[in-house]
């Protein structure tokens, strides 16, 4: 049964005003470890660039049982499922000691890196004879999100150069910090992360102005990013209250 596992402390940088671990942080402590997987069964960054194939991010989905608090130790387990025909599921559990503090499941695409247009899986993965974990770290498939109605919009931003990672749009971290961004101190300050979804619609690029829009209902949020009106991030997260 393979599982990378790899074990990170929370740093001050990794926290919030509440010394609490962002979520952007979270996000990239658990694809800094599915890359370092991805490194260690040959389908990683050095393995497919050469062919002119990347991977990216769809979708996220995590529970977080508590808040994750600073000076933890963190133990990242994750796993890849058998590739489908143009998704890529990759499991995750986050553990603090003997605690499982954090359980997600996520959906990556292979893309052409001159077009970026979506492309199965067998043109890497034919014929592949790697053994795959046939369980799930979370029983979850409800990926479709709305689009959003009569939201708000509450903040904005202009995409820079240090949002780029290699392939030249905003990282996918980043939009984690967009989304909270449109909450004020207060609004944060007694509530905590219990379960958030993703989806990444379209690239942002440099020089692009994102607005964030906003519903709220009950303890759920639900965003939506947009550039000139076209939808490229949805969110749904849900708070408990601290």
């Amino acid at each position: 049964m393979y599982k990378h596992i790899k074990t990170y402390a929370i740093r001050y940088t990794d926290v919030d005003f509440k010394d609490e671990l962002k979520l952007s942080a979270l996000l990239s402590v658990l694809e800094e470890s599915a890359c370092l997987s991805a490194d260690e069964l040959g389908f990683g960054y050095a393995d497919i660039t050469p062919r002119g194939i990347g991977f990216i991010l769809a979708n996220w989905y995590l529970e977080i049982s508590r808040p994750i608090k600073l000076n933890e130790q963190l133990t990242v387990h994750t796993w890849p499922m058998k590739p489908q025909n143009t998704i890529f599921l990759r499991e995750f559990e986050v553990y603090s000691g003997d605690e499982k503090v954090c359980s997600g499941t996520t959906r990556w695409c292979m893309v052409d890196l001159k077009t970026f247009s979506v492309l199965p899986t067998s043109v890497f993965f034919n014929g592949d004879t790697r053994e795959y974990n046939d369980f799930r770290a979370i029983d979850y498939n409800a990926w479709r999100m709305l689009p959003l109605r009569d939201g708000e919009k509450k903040y904005e931003k202009t995409i820079s150069v240090s949002d780029y990672d290699h392939y030249f749009h905003m990282n996918n971290t980043r939009y984690a910090d967009v989304c909270l961004d449109a909450f004020s101190v207060d609004e944060l300050t007694r509530r905590s992360i219990e379960n958030v979804q993703i989806t990444y619609v379209k690239q942002c690029k440099c020089g692009e102005k994102l607005e964030i829009f906003r519903k709220d209902d009950g303890d759920t949020s639900f965003l939506e990013g947009r550039v000139e009106g076209e939808t490229r991030v949805r969110v749904r997260v849900k708070f408990r209250n601290l």
